[in-house]
């Protein structure tokens, strides 16, 4: 028996297809090849089409499919990840409003700040675990206010995950997991937040049914079948946003331990089981994938979302696209650790939570034309983009998140040497890598939900290590680059 995981992101849609009893991944593959289109109208806005996302994901699977040749009616369960904090409106037909806006969309970042403010902060962070922000519920009033004909055509909201499994099932549904990246999730009550609805005026029936993360939440369509090349019938048991995935993926379920993953955007995920939440939102608490009413398991979130995107335009601007991505590491790896004093703050991807939703842009400082090359701007991007990670995480230490450990998966940032080696250098971290991503993440999930699996512990029994990075000899030297870097970064706050 096999098991589907589709990891519905920004730059790509993955479709992986594992063999249930041994975990192993038979077949994967990923569409569009280069990075999907973000559209931008206006600075800061970020959109993308969700019908974009289902026409990956056609031409993902039916890669997959014929690579594996496995019958359709072998394939127990899907599982779906996705891109967090994403709005998608769809009117009585299901048929799409408006573009999605995304998650490092900031256009609503004024409105979530005002929301604090007129709610009380204290109310906030007490009954939500974080300010309304520029999340799902700060976009959707964005549109009350500006397009008020699309938001009077809202029969339905949904997060980008809900909208694929409405395109495989014609089912719209959401779980509480999902509400509470959106900040409709009421953690006292344990309800949708009528505290967020009521104050930005939005109709109870917007939201979808509720569903359990683990569960057979609906069925693929004879329609979806037809348009997929699967059986009619399959089980959905399984939904997540990308993070609380990708911890579910590295099999991090427990307090005190940490995934994280470094793509387009970074991410450090620590799941504690204490309500706790930092003042000033600079990270965030979301139910994580095993969270219930009677255990808590809270998903304490760090984003950054300058990361990967910073090394691709580099890759474009600086390597003018002549050089792989090994070939610019080799060539970072000839600089010595500090990169001879250039810094590069890599906050030019929206606003940052992490700055308290300032949006500083990215910022190169230090350059001395008769030393820095290319080679140094390659490491500094690298070395910057791990200290807006440890800046970060000095902030999720105050409210009892020490990494001492942290997990992922060996792929995007954590393929280079010098970014895996200066994050264990400068957090004192053991970092362990896996053969795992977020499609096949989601596919055990789907294991688990489907009753296919019994526990996590099955679901996880063939999850290999790869590699342990040590914290190593350069520690005194990224620790000057960090406090050089703080330094220019406290200019530009």
């Amino acid at each position: 028996m096999y098991l589907l995981g589709f990891d519905i992101g920004s730059s790509s849609v993955k479709v992986s297809l594992i063999a249930g009893a041994t975990g192993a991944c038979i077949a994967s593959s990923f569409y569009p090849k280069q990075e999907m289109k973000i559209v931008a109208k206006q600075a800061d806005w970020a959109e993308q089409d969700p019908e974009q996302w289902w026409k990956n994901l056609k031409l993902a699977l039916k890669d997959v499919l014929a690579e594996s040749n496995v019958n359709p009616t072998n394939i127990n369960a899907i599982g779906i990840s996705y891109q967090m904090h994403g709005l998608v409106m769809v009117d009585r037909k299901q048929k799409v409003i408006r573009p999605s806006i995304i998650w490092c969309d900031s256009r609503a970042a004024a409105i979530g700040d005002q929301a604090l403010k007129e709610i009380g902060e204290k109310q906030c962070l007490q009954s939500l675990l974080n300010s309304p922000g520029n999340f799902t519920a700060s976009k959707l009033k964005w549109v009350k206010d500006n397009e008020p004909e699309q938001y009077s055509r809202i029969h339905k909201i949904m997060l980008p995950g809900d909208f694929i499994a409405m395109k495989l099932s014609d089912d719209i549904q959401t779980t509480a997991g999902g509400l509470s990246e959106g900040i409709l999730w009421d953690f006292q009550q344990n309800e949708v937040s009528r505290l967020v609805m009521d104050y930005y005026g939005f109709e109870a029936s917007f939201i979808p049914e509720i569903v359990p993360t683990f569960s057979v939440q609906s069925e693929v369509s004879e329609q979806a079948a037809r348009e997929l090349g699967l059986a009619k019938g399959t089980k959905i048991s399984y939904r997540a946003g990308d993070q609380p995935n990708n911890a579910l993926s590295l099999n991090v379920l427990n307090p005190g331990e940490i995934a994280t993953t470094a793509g387009t955007s970074g991410v450090v995920y620590g799941v504690s089981e204490e309500v706790a939440y930092d003042p000033k939102s600079r990270v965030n608490t979301f139910a994580h994938v095993n969270h219930s009413a009677e255990a808590n398991r809270l998903g304490v979130l760090l984003c950054i979302n300058g990361t990967g995107i910073l090394n691709s335009w580099l890759n474009r601007q600086v390597g003018n696209s002549a050089f792989s991505y090994e070939k610019m590491n080799e060539l970072a790896a000839t600089v010595p650790a500090g990169s001879e004093g250039l810094s590069i703050l890599p906050f030019g991807n929206g606003a940052e939570r992490v700055l308290e939703n300032k949006n500083p842009g990215a910022t190169f400082a230090g350059i001395n034309f008769n030393i820095h090359s290319q080679a140094h701007i390659f490491r500094a991007a690298q070395e910057g983009i791990v200290f807006s990670f440890k800046y970060g995480m000095e902030v999720m230490k105050t409210i009892g998140i020490d990494a001492k450990v942290i997990r992922a998966g060996k792929a995007n940032m954590f393929l280079s040497p010098i970014f895996r080696e200066t994050l264990a250098g400068i957090t004192g971290a053991t970092i362990e890598l896996y053969n795992t991503d977020g499609s096949v993440g989601a596919a055990r999930g789907a294991g688990i939900g489907s009753g296919y699996y019994q526990s996590a512990a099955e679901a996880f029994k063939n999850l290999t290590k790869l590699e342990t990075i040590e914290p190593g000899v350069n520690t005194d030297q990224y620790q000057r680059a960090y406090e050089r870097w703080k330094t220019e970064l406290e200019k530009v706050i």
